[in-house]
């Protein structure tokens, strides 16, 4: 029996994305999962089979070349592969500088290790949704926080001030975002399937968001907060309060469904709570995170 063949023919490759030179990423995922030894879980695989919920890994191949990780991705690796895990994904004084920012500033990982060699990493199995960005030289990308899972050692990781004031204190992110730099390829993790992420290229334009689905924009889109309408009694009026507000020239994603799924995500877990505390013992939903 060819274990090894058994396990490759499970996997299909939805994406890949090559950087510079030796780095080259793969998102892969289970075909269909089979590995249910209960009622419960079978139930909860099954279900999952049905709605098309893949369970994935992020498969990063280097010749010669490195990669960033969150702390605590990793998963496997098979090669000649030299692990570095100096703060903030650079040496020296100035990764220790990049790493306490994110630790304190925008509650990111203080270490990110780098993976430097020839052969194969994966990152742990997750059922979350992924979408590679490839950074030209000094473009720079603003994500949401959370968002940032493994990039070329080449880009740069770091935080963003949001300098408006009403930015800070009411648009849903605080004060720090996530800053990616390239060159290089960037792994994010996003809330949604990249076919429900709307990118909106605005030429010294503005979007308005009613929510806090924007994922990311570059870094020339100005971000702020601002009423929907000038006076007070226009806000009431409409029904709407503060809008997250981008202007200027440059890229803006959205993700208009995520709220749905948070609302749903909500429910499950009232109704989980409900069953643990009325008693029961059967299983009657299966949420992932």
């Amino acid at each position: 029996m060819d274990i090894q063949s058994d396990f490759n023919n499970s996997l299909e490759v939805i994406e890949s994305a090559y950087g510079n030179g030796g780095f080259a990423v793969d998102i892969v995922a289970y075909k269909r999962l089979t590995g249910g030894q209960d009622i419960a879980t079978a139930q909860a695989l099954f279900m999952a089979n049905q709605a098309g919920i893949q369970l994935k890994h992020v498969r990063i191949r280097l010749h010669n070349a490195s990669a960033t990780l969150e702390s605590g991705a990793l998963y496997f690796m098979k090669g000649n592969i030299k692990i570095d895990a100096k703060a903030g994904g650079s040496g020296g004084w100035s990764g220790i500088a990049k790493g306490l920012a994110s630790k304190v500033l925008a509650n990111e990982t203080f270490f990110r290790p780098l993976y430097s060699g020839t052969g194969e990493i994966y990152l742990e199995p997750s059922f979350s949704h992924f979408i590679t960005v490839k950074l030209k030289e000094k473009q720079a990308l603003i994500v949401e926080k959370g968002m940032f899972f493994c990039s070329e050692g080449s880009v740069s990781v770091s935080v963003e001030l949001n300098k408006n004031i009403s930015a800070g204190a009411l648009g849903g992110e605080g004060w720090f975002q996530t800053k990616v730099i390239g060159p290089g390829v960037c792994v994010l993790a996003s809330p949604v399937p990249s076919s429900e992420i709307l990118c909106y290229e605005l030429a010294n334009e503005t979007l308005q968001v009613d929510g806090n689905f924007a994922l990311m924009r570059t870094e020339g889109v100005h971000f702020s907060v601002k009423k929907s309408t000038r006076s007070l009694l226009g806000t009431v009026a409409s029904g709407e309060g503060l809008l997250q507000t981008f202007e200027g020239s440059g890229l803006v994603w959205i993700a208009p469904t995520q709220s749905v799924y948070s609302q749903i995500a909500s429910l499950n877990k009232n109704s989980d709570l409900a069953d643990h505390q009325g008693g029961s013992n059967t299983a009657t939903s299966f949420m992932v995170k």
